[in-house]
């Protein structure tokens, strides 16, 4: 065990599994600027023009995976879904060429699965990132922690929505 608490690079870097649990329906939305007004205003991703995709995100993806890391994500998003969400089911094309393995499921089919407050990532189920939240989706940190009691719960619930949701290339909006 490390002796200190690394950081989500890190915690990447030294990992053999990856999981990341994402319960929004909308992150930090730029209505004028950035990739989700571009998106709004017709631009997708050219599947064969990799260099233009989410820079450094898919890149350390690609290496973990390159190494023999699996890593899984899930979401949990409201049916019919918002905007928001079909610009990030546009673009996870990129997250499963670079690798991930990526399923959805419709919040009404977790509703009886006990699930932690915030999304997180989980590695090697035993370090838990939280991801802290505001209401309008804008970013208010991260927390890394090693506690057993939010390991398991994170595990535990990361794999109850896993066993329900939809594979990214069966789910349809």
């Amino acid at each position: 065990m490390m002796s200190s608490t690394p950081t989500f690079d890190e915690l990447m870097a030294g990992c053999s599994t990856a999981v990341h649990l994402e319960m929004r329906d909308s992150y930090a939305v730029d209505y004028e600027t950035g990739p989700f007004a571009a998106w709004r205003e017709g631009h997708r991703h050219d599947p064969a023009n990799r260099a233009v995709w989410w820079r450094p995100w898919l890149d350390m993806v690609a290496r973990a995976v390159g190494r023999g890391v699996v890593i899984r994500r899930a979401r949990i998003v409201s049916e019919p879904v918002s905007e928001y969400t079909r610009f990030l089911y546009d673009g996870t094309f990129t997250n499963v060429a670079a690798g991930e393995d990526v399923r959805w499921l419709g919040r009404r089919h977790a509703s009886d699965i006990p699930l932690p407050g915030n999304d997180f990532w989980l590695f090697d189920a035993e370090w838990v990132h939280w991801n802290h939240f505001a209401g309008d989706g804008s970013s208010l940190g991260e927390e890394i922690t090693s506690d057993p009691l939010s390991a398991k719960l994170c595990a535990e619930a990361f794999e109850s929505v896993w066993a329900r949701a939809t594979p990214h290339a069966e789910y349809k909006i």
